[in-house]
């Protein structure tokens, strides 16, 4: 492609061949490096090293990239830092499932050998990453480009630990936690999803000893019972009084429990008596602690059953839950098995059913750091959410937090540094190893990720060390990311950097929903119905998508996919390109260094400045907010409607006239294509530089750098507005007529204009050549007294009066004739689909939707057929 030689199609695979390298070897997306500029900075929410980027990654660094570009274009000095998350227990379960491939385990290996494979898978998998990346168009610093693994966050990681150990804030303890048995890991609260699964309630009579007497208890998991260590009764419930001191003898195991009084009870549920097995439930713990109940462990941490369990061990926990089941039965002591649909927990990793355990793990104190970030956000160091509702649910999510589990039993991520002293048992916590290390055990376990993700925002930046981007470009500015993961990963940032910075981590945070397809279901593997961006990149390109992407939802909402819309977004890329395209084949030899705009300015060209001007406003304020859709909306209409529709057009006629050489004409469709690519370029950043390339300053680069539009006052002109949108009301409203009468705009009809003022027939007749060229007038009259002996169609405006003499729109016997016709065509769509929905068949058995939509079609159909008969009348009556 040269200059000013544009192909006849929008060609995204030319228009993106190569744009991002010269990017790069321009160094446009490194910060500016001016002193004098302020200082603006996102953090990338880190990708996990464990495959392919999915829409929603899409949607993310689209939303992230333009930010950084529209600041970048108004002059800050901008950062956008990306990087990389290793992903514990996901990158370890990928990389095991390949050595299983070949009939091997990590444990074949070795801990330094695995880890060597771990690290060769995560070079493999960046590379797509930044791939990726690339053909996205994300104006990144790669110089910059951190990983949650790399040397010096490790350094922060390591010296938060010992900090929070040394305050009280870190300890080890025994807790009931979730464990993921696959994994063989524990877990936190917000890495298990509860899914509903059909289950049972298992009623068991367990005798009391000493009489004849049975309780009856229910539970979801009888192969748990085998680690009951009391039975428990509500103090107040008069039904059980005089049980409560008492022992039950635990069915198969012949081992006496007693039966206690406790509030946590509810004597409303089943039979008001539970099964008290304080190693695996976290409720049974606290009433364990509160009764001194010893805590038995009757599972080993595969899963399976262990020692405790006695004939049941080795047995799979469900294999064990069925042989249970089968012996009480055996014994009469199952009363009834009842189907249950409840809430089960299953790990985030790997999908297994995750088991409430009791074991040793390291844990983070959260009650003084959640009530610290709590009392933040009622200063004016607030994180702003987007939208604002998210803070509530900031807040209620740490009131309740619980102390956070950070130990995984895994060996990939940042291994603990403690150290237990092989002989005494002490255990020393620092950054460095203790000087007779071969006295000393260190802690096999790793941290949880989201650990070292949560100092993500500042430990990039080279903290704890001063460095020169941490005095400058920390806090950050704006955080995006997703709302399902506020608590996961938003919230951790938040307290960890108020505690070790004593800052926010950043001052807003956008809040972005789910992708869903088509029907608005959650993409998933299990649905088949996941969209790889880059195969919509392949089909339409990368601008396109961006644009789907940046008009889809407001913030916090979800998007659905549209192949419908995809096309819309190419067709609205076209669009601009053809604009562009009329543009460079009218100006000749000018550009943005030779353009002048005069003072000789026609109505058309004083309202498309004005109508810019409020367009450079409304775009600005919206992105600063970070609406983007209704910033696109805005673009949207100004681009197509405004300078395509309208102002092109109009530019047709005046430049016809070879007695000028329309100078400020052609400057005039410069300087807006030029503002328009400058605005819309965050979005579309590849088919804007490529036009831009043609009309840019001689000394200018890039688009990238060039400066966001500003509105100019000289140009603001509402009463250019007010006339214009009266003339383009004159020629819709006749443009209507034509429509309604089936009369082409080819045929040349009388047009007659009853201005209310005369300042209307000034305004409509010095621009009457644009009324003869939109409408195609034989003959236009514009007058305050007009002749109207004839029979006439009217449009009333607020301003004026349109008529249209009928004996020139329409043959009033043929219009009747054709009606006619029209009339038995829908007659007989009416009754084919009333035939269809009066069939049962079809009602009862054909998908809702279809139906609905049938109905929705014999309304329409009958709303045609009335509009017809009572046209055929007013013909009838002329």
């Amino acid at each position: 492609m040269t200059d000013n030689n544009m192909s006849t199609k929008y060609n995204f695979t030319e228009v993106e061949a190569g744009r991002y390298q010269k990017w790069l070897d321009l160094d446009v997306f490194k910060p500016s490096g001016n002193p004098e500029a302020e200082p603006y900075s996102i953090v990338i929410p880190p990708p996990n090293v464990t495959g392919k980027l999915h829409l929603g990654h899409a949607w993310d660094v689209t939303l992230q990239d333009i930010i950084i570009r529209f600041k970048r274009m108004q002059g800050y000095d901008t950062l956008w830092l990306p990087g990389m998350d290793h992903a514990g227990i996901a990158t370890q379960a990928k990389v095991e499932e390949k050595l299983r491939e070949d009939n091997l385990t990590k444990y074949d290996l070795g801990r330094e050998k695995f880890i060597d494979l771990v690290w060769e898978w995560k070079e493999e998998y960046a590379k797509t990453i930044r791939e990726q990346w690339a053909k996205m168009g994300i104006s990144v610093d790669y110089s910059r480009e951190r990983f949650t693994l790399d040397s010096g966050l490790s350094k922060a990681v390591n010296k938060v630990f010992v900090s929070l150990y040394e305050k009280g804030l870190i300890y080890r303890g025994q807790y009931i936690i979730n464990w993921d048995p696959q994994a063989q890991t524990a877990l936190s609260d917000i890495e298990v999803i509860h899914k509903e699964v059909t289950g049972a309630f298992y009623h068991i009579n367990y005798p009391v000893v000493g009489s004849d007497e049975l309780v009856e208890i229910a539970t979801t998991r009888p192969e748990t019972m085998l680690g009951d260590t009391a039975i428990a009764v509500h103090p107040e419930d008069e039904r059980y009084q005089h049980l409560i001191g008492k022992t039950v003898m635990l069915p198969l195991m012949n081992r006496e429990i007693p039966i206690i009084a406790d509030e946590y009870v509810d004597r409303e549920f089943g039979t008001g008596v539970v099964k008290i097995t304080p190693a695996h439930d976290p409720n049974d713990y606290e009433v364990g602690e509160r009764h001194n109940l010893p805590k038995l462990n009757v599972m080993n941490l595969d899963g399976t059953m262990n020692e405790a369990a006695g004939k049941y061990a080795n047995l799979d926990r469900f294999e064990a839950r069925k042989q249970v089941v089968a012996d009480l039965k055996e014994n009469g002591l199952l009363v009834k098995v009842e189907e249950h649909i409840h809430s089960v927990g299953h790990s985030e990793r790997t999908n297994a059913v995750v088991e409430p355990i009791l074991s040793t793990q390291w844990f983070v104190k959260m009650e003084p750091l959640a009530k610290m970030t709590i009392d933040n956000q009622s200063t004016d160091q607030a994180v702003k959410f987007f939208p604002s509702r998210f803070n509530q649910t900031f807040i209620t999510w740490m009131e309740n937090i619980h102390d956070w589990v950070i130990s995984r039993q895994i060996w990939w991520g940042h291994q603990i540094p403690a150290w237990y002293h092989k002989e005494t048992g002490e255990i020393y916590v620092g950054e460095v190893v203790p000087a007779d290390e071969e006295n000393w055990e260190r802690d096999p376990d790793v941290l949880d990720t989201w650990f070292s993700s949560a100092l993500w925002p500042f430990s990039t930046m080279g903290w704890p060390e001063e460095t020169d981007d941490y005095k400058r470009y920390f806090p950050t500015d704006t955080l995006v990311t997703g709302y399902d993961i506020l608590t996961f990963w938003v919230s951790r940032m938040i307290f960890q950097s108020l505690e070790f910075t004593g800052q926010r981590p950043f001052e807003n945070v956008l809040l972005h929903g789910l992708i869903r397809d088509e029907q608005g279901r959650k993409m998933s593997k299990s649905l088949g119905n996941g969209i790889d961006p880059m195969d919509v990149i392949d089909e339409y390109g990368v601008d396109a998508l961006r644009w789907f992407l940046a008009n889809g939802s407001a913030p916090g909402q979800d998007v659905r996919y549209s192949e419908e819309k995809m096309g819309a977004a190419w067709n609205f890329i076209n669009k601009i390109w053809n604009a562009s395209r009329y543009v460079l084949l009218n100006i000749g030899n000018l550009n943005l260094d030779t353009i002048n705009i005069g003072n000789d300015l026609t109505l058309a060209d004083q309202w498309i400045l004005a109508r810019l001007q409020a367009t450079i406003s409304d775009v600005t304020r919206l992105y600063e907010k970070f609406e983007f859709g209704e910033a696109g909306r805005v673009l949207y209409h100004f681009i197509w409607n405004d300078y395509c529709d309208w102002y092109i057009e109009m530019t047709k006629e005046s430049l016809q006239d070879t007695q000028n050489n329309h100078l400020t004409t052609k400057s005039i469709l410069i300087y807006v294509l030029d503002q328009i690519l400058r605005l819309i370029h965050p979005i579309m950043p590849f088919v804007t530089e490529e036009i831009w390339q043609q009309i840019k300053p001689a000394d200018e680069t890039s688009i990238v750098i060039t400066n966001f539009p500003v509105v100019n006052e000289n140009y603001l002109n509402e009463s250019a507005i007010q006339a214009m949108e009266q003339l383009i009301d004159v020629i819709r409203a006749v443009r209507t007529i034509r429509n309604e009468m089936n009369t082409p705009l080819s045929k040349k009809v009388d047009i007659i204009i009853k201005p209310q003022e005369q300042s209307v027939v000034d305004l409509l007749i010095e621009n009457k050549a644009y009324i003869e060229r939109f409408c195609n007038p034989a003959q236009l009259t514009i007058d305050t007294n007009p002749d109207l002996s004839m029979e006439v169609v009217t449009q009333t405006l607020p301003f004026a009066q349109i008529f249209m003499p009928l004996e020139g729109l329409i043959k009033v016997e043929d219009e009747i004739r054709r009606l006619e016709d029209e009339v038995k065509k829908l007659t007989q769509e009416v009754k084919r689909s009333q035939g269809k929905l009066a069939n049962e068949k079809f009602v009862n058995k054909a998908p809702a939707k279809v139906v609905e939509e049938e109905r929705a079609k014999e309304a329409s159909y009958q709303q045609q057929l009335e509009a017809v008969k009572v046209r055929i009348e007013q013909l009838k009556n002329i």
